[in-house]
Order: structure tokens, then C-alpha cells, then sequence
């Protein structure tokens, strides 16, 4: 299955239509998706796993999808050059790294989206993340981002092999 992320904000989920929030800047082609450039990369990206804050999920997600607990000392790298460019990390970090365990609650949940992964190409964007969006869903920094509810929904229905699609209509 895949579930389509248009660039309009909107994303079918169970049959109906729920609000998701994209890059600060747009979307953008994927092959021209640049690091920090704040868009969301058009294309259909394999769900490789989920990431979640296990004081906010004690037993994880009900999901049908691999799922691993978040730790505090968990980063992803985004620095260019780095040999760890797009991967998890152990924070400290001596390369720039994004927090995965982080203050607010836009990580308590996160599909690891297959954008730029296999294998990462230095500078076409890393943490290509679906997460939980802030209440009145500004853009993100190149995620797509839902409510928890919606988050929650498309766990349970998701299943290994399916794709989060970024599309530009």
C-alpha cells in the first residue's frame, strides 16, 4: 500500500482525508532535493522502520512494521561528509547530528522513510522522516508530518513493503 502525501496538505488515510504538513519550502524533485533546503522529496519512499519514545509508548505501536524504542543518546547525522551522512547515530556526535529524543513530542513517533538511503548520496537530503506534526502544522524541514491519531492509524494499517508517497497535485 502506499499513502499519498500531496503538496496541498492533505493525505487519504482509512478512506478519508487528514491534514499533513510538508517542507517549509514545497516540494521539490528528488533528484534536486538538497540538504537543509527545507522541501519534501516528490516520490514513493519505502516505510523502512519505526522509531518510537518508549515513555510515550510503553509497549510500542500497534503496527504490523519493525519498531525499535528511541534512546536518549540517539542522533541522526546530517553532516556533509560525514561516513555516517543519513544514518543513526550515538549522540555526542563529533559530526552535526539531529536529536531523536527531543523536548517536544514530533518524535514520540517517526517512519523512517527510504529517501536518500541505499546508499546515502552526500548532500540529497537525510532524515526524510513521517512524524507527528506541531497543533497548527507548520512546515516541516523536509518530512511529512500528521497528527498523532492520524500517526497512530497509519501504523496499524501499514504493513512491510509499503510507501509513503510524496506528489506534487
Amino acid at each position: 500500500m502506499t499513502f499519498r502525501a500531496h503538496a496541498d496538505g492533505q493525505m487519504t488515510l482509512n478512506g478519508h482525508t487528514v491534514r499533513c504538513a510538508l517542507g517549509k519550502a514545497g516540494v521539490i524533485a528528488a533528484i534536486d532535493k538538497r540538504e537543509g533546503d527545507n522541501r519534501s522529496p516528490l516520490g514513493a519512499w519505502p516505510i523502512r522502520r519505526v522509531l518510537y519514545r518508549p515513555d510515550a509508548y510503553p509497549n510500542g505501536p500497534t503496527t504490523a512494521l519493525p519498531a525499535a524504542p528511541i534512546a536518549r543518546h540517539d542522533g541522526w547525522c546530517d553532516a556533509l561528509g560525514d561516513g555516517a551522512y543519513n544514518r543513526p547515530v550515538t549522540l555526542p556526535y563529533p559530526a552535526s547530528a539531529e536529536r531523536m529524543w527531543r523536548d517536544d513530542e514530533i518524535y514520540d513517533l517517526v517512519l523512517v522513510l527510504g529517501h536518500n538511503d541505499d546508499p546515502p548520496v552526500d548532500g540529497l537530503g537525510s532524515a526524510i522522516f513521517l512524524h507527528l506534526a506541531r497543533d497548527d502544522y507548520p512546515g516541516t524541514e523536509g518530512c511529512v508530518a500528521l497528527a498523532r491519531a492520524d500517526v497512530e492509524a497509519l501504523l496499524a494499517e501499514a504493513k512491510p513493503g509499503d510507501a509513503v508517497e510524496i506528489v506534487a497535485d
